[in-house]
């Protein structure tokens, strides 16, 4: 393989341009979702026909069916996910938030009312691309607001129960997802938002997928609300000469393996730490399955940045706000008030960006290419909405009358003042 190229950070190009597919694939995307939208079944069927290979008169998992994807996965892979799950609903119970009124002495009333979303649809890839992580990590969070109704669609696979990956029905049932629809692509994000005779229609569609994916979720955004529109995979870790290079190098190809888009970067002062982790990816990646993905990755989008000091390097991290931030140095905690730009932040040489994407709770669906500067983690927030509450008293518009009026007339809103106004001529009291 390429050797992965070590480079003064000053030399990197901090972001790269991500195109969301090309014309043809905007352009088949837009017709699938217009097809779904006039043809509803007849046209999913067709789609299913065509692109998954599958005849599918019904497209929703019955429990028989989704009870008997046990019978097909490892013992060990239940427990495991069950486990998996109480830890992501313990750390997504904390962030739940309440109402709250403000009631004051004059009679006026302000609040806010926090009530959960009425439907959500999760998109869960399949096939090879099967992540039956993603399943806990899109569903609990939206239970844990208190969504009602969760409609989870996952395309065909080559092999499992009726076509659907058996690891990923066990998934929902864990999570206690129990409607479950064969049918995925761009043709299964136009069903959510626009709903057909078999499949209603969601408020809200969240969870990761390939382009076409992707580009139907972007299209449908308006419609129905959308988590985000994701891009490759990245990593960044900051280390100075404390770490371990296996273990640097172990946690970068976690990311590379992912495809060939994914982005895996040391950040270092030490140069020695830089040429051993060289080294060992070399070595590592040599032994992966995955290796032609990886090595493709490393060489198109990895990097061993050097920087002066460790100062200078967390100035780099926030630059860069990556998805996925490991900081193996003396002291991680010392750090973690000057890391302001990060998705998920992992401390220490023991917390693997693999704990935290599969069992320790936090989420790992996370802004990429930057987005970390303004946007979070999935999470609870996600999964409500929230409305004022205005409840004032006669005394206090009679009070504030002439504020109001003043700001709308400057704005040249005549109604708006007139809609305070004629209630202070009613009332018969000057102001």
């Amino acid at each position: 393989m390429a050797v992965v190229r070590i480079v003064p950070a000053a030399e990197f190009a901090i972001h790269r341009e991500v195109e969301y597919g090309t014309p043809e694939q905007n352009q088949a995307v837009k017709e699938i979702i217009e097809g779904v939208r006039s043809g509803g079944d007849a046209a999913l069927k067709e789609y299913s026909r065509r692109f998954d290979r599958s005849e599918v008169e019904t497209f929703r998992l019955t429990e028989a069916e989704i009870e008997a994807a046990y019978g097909q996965v490892e013992p060990e892979f239940v427990t495991a996910i069950r486990e998996a799950a109480v830890n992501i609903r313990s750390f997504h119970e904390k962030q739940k938030r309440e109402s709250w009124m403000d009631l004051k002495q004059d009679g006026t009333m302000l609040g806010q009312v926090i009530r959960p979303l009425q439907r959500v649809g999760l998109y869960v890839p399949g096939g090879k691309a099967a992540y039956p992580s993603s399943v806990l990590m899109n569903a609990i969070p939206a239970q844990v607001a208190g969504v009602p109704e969760i409609a989870m669609v996952t395309p065909p696979a080559t092999a499992g129960v009726e076509g659907v990956n058996p690891y990923i029905l066990v998934a929902a049932a864990e999570a206690g997802v129990h409607e479950v629809y064969r049918v995925g692509g761009a043709q299964a994000v136009a069903a959510l938002a626009y709903g057909t005779e078999q499949i209603p229609a969601v408020d809200k569609i969240v969870g990761p997928g390939n382009i076409y994916v992707a580009l139907a979720k972007r299209y449908v955004y308006g419609v129905v609300d959308i988590d985000s529109i994701a891009g490759p995979s990245e990593i960044i870790v900051l280390a100075d000469d404390s770490a371990d290079p296996a273990y640097v190098a172990a946690d970068l190809l976690s990311q590379a393996e992912h495809d060939e888009m994914a982005s895996a970067v040391l950040v270092t002062p030490s140069q020695a730490l830089a040429a051993a982790v060289q080294q060992e990816l070399a070595r590592q990646v040599a032994l992966l399955p995955r290796r032609a993905i990886a090595e493709q990755s490393l060489a198109d989008y990895g990097a061993i940045l050097t920087v002066a000091t460790l100062e200078e390097g967390i100035d780099v991290v926030n630059k860069m706000a990556p998805e996925h931030l490991e900081v193996m140095v003396r002291e991680p905690l010392q750090y973690l008030g000057k890391i302001t730009n990060a998705g998920a932040i992992f401390l220490g040489p023991y917390s693997s960006e693999s704990v935290g994407d599969y069992f320790a709770g936090p989420n790992h669906v996370l802004p990429t290419n930057g987005t970390a500067r303004f946007s979070s983690a999935l999470s609870v927030d996600d999964f409500i909405k929230k409305s004022s509450v205005i409840y004032y008293s006669k005394e206090a518009l009679l009070r504030d009358a002439g504020q109001i009026s003043a700001l709308a007339r400057f704005e040249g809103l005549q109604a708006h003042a007139r809609a305070v106004e004629i209630r202070v001529e009613k009332e018969g009291d000057g102001v």
